[in-house]
């Protein structure tokens, strides 16, 4: 990992403490994460803040890093701006699959959430995934949330493009679609009085750290980290702080690590 110019970051994280570690190449970690993901990712007053902010920089920390800087990503950008060496880690609700696993290193997973469905509060059609079938579903550039409905499960939504989560939201409140699926944090995030999680959920998203491929002592390094951060309280304080109000159930043990290849 590189040195680059950058202003120290520790946003609100819980247990920002002194790092061990040390960081090959340089004492900065560049972390890319979204900005338009209340609760997980965004960006306020030029100030990024979440779950993934406060996570990144933990992990950044533990690595050796004295300064972290925030970069936004997409989903459809993400490997590339790992493979261009514009950032380091990506914590971007980055679902681990076989196809992504052949372009980056995945640490982690940070967190196992569970995919589900949003509709506008008073949708009573809609009350689980199979409720899908011939309703207009939001596919957001880049995700693989809309293929486990439409291919994995064989359920013949419509689907409608959007550039980003944030978008498919305001076509849902616009009336464009009828629903969003992907993770329920990313869904709680976004979570208001005119819109609801169904609260069915149907499959796991294994949120990990994206690196570029080939970095196992990095991603080892961030596995230790990751352990040590839930170990410590320093998880579920952060998923209470950012999720705690939302309603879906939390879970604040370590994940089951995938391996670092």
């Amino acid at each position: 990992m590189r040195a680059v110019l950058a202003v120290l970051v520790c946003v609100g994280l819980v247990g920002c403490s002194a790092a061990r570690a040390s960081v090959p190449g340089g004492d900065v970690v560049v972390v890319g994460v979204k900005a338009d993901q209340p609760g997980l990712g965004f960006r306020e007053g030029g100030v990024f803040r979440g779950f993934e902010v406060d996570v990144g920089t933990y992990i950044a920390r533990h690595m050796g890093a004295s300064r972290v800087e925030f970069r936004e990503v997409r989903s459809d950008d993400r490997e590339r701006k790992l493979n261009r060496h514009q950032v380091d880690l990506v914590l971007a609700s980055y679902s681990i699959t076989p196809d992504r696993a052949k372009l980056v290193t995945f640490g982690g997973p940070y967190y196992v959430a569970h995919q589900d469905v949003m509709v506008r509060r008073g949708e009573t059609r809609i009350r689980g995934v199979r409720d899908l079938a011939g309703r207009r579903m939001c596919q957001a550039s880049g995700s693989v949330s809309t293929e486990r409905v439409v291919k994995g499960l064989s359920i013949p939504a419509r689907l409608v493009p959007g550039s980003s989560y944030s978008d498919c939201v305001a076509k849902l409140r616009g009336g464009v679609v009828d629903a969003v699926s992907t993770g329920d944090l990313v869904l709680a995030g976004f979570a208001a009085e005119d819109l609801e999680i169904v609260n069915a959920p149907f499959t796991d998203e294994r949120y990990g750290v994206g690196l570029r491929k080939g970095d196992v002592d990095e991603c080892e390094a961030v596995n230790r980290a990751l352990t040590t951060m839930y170990q410590d309280g320093t998880a579920g304080q952060l998923l209470r702080k950012w999720f705690g109000k939302s309603g879906i159930e939390l879970v604040e043990e370590v994940p089951q690590f995938e391996g670092c290849s």
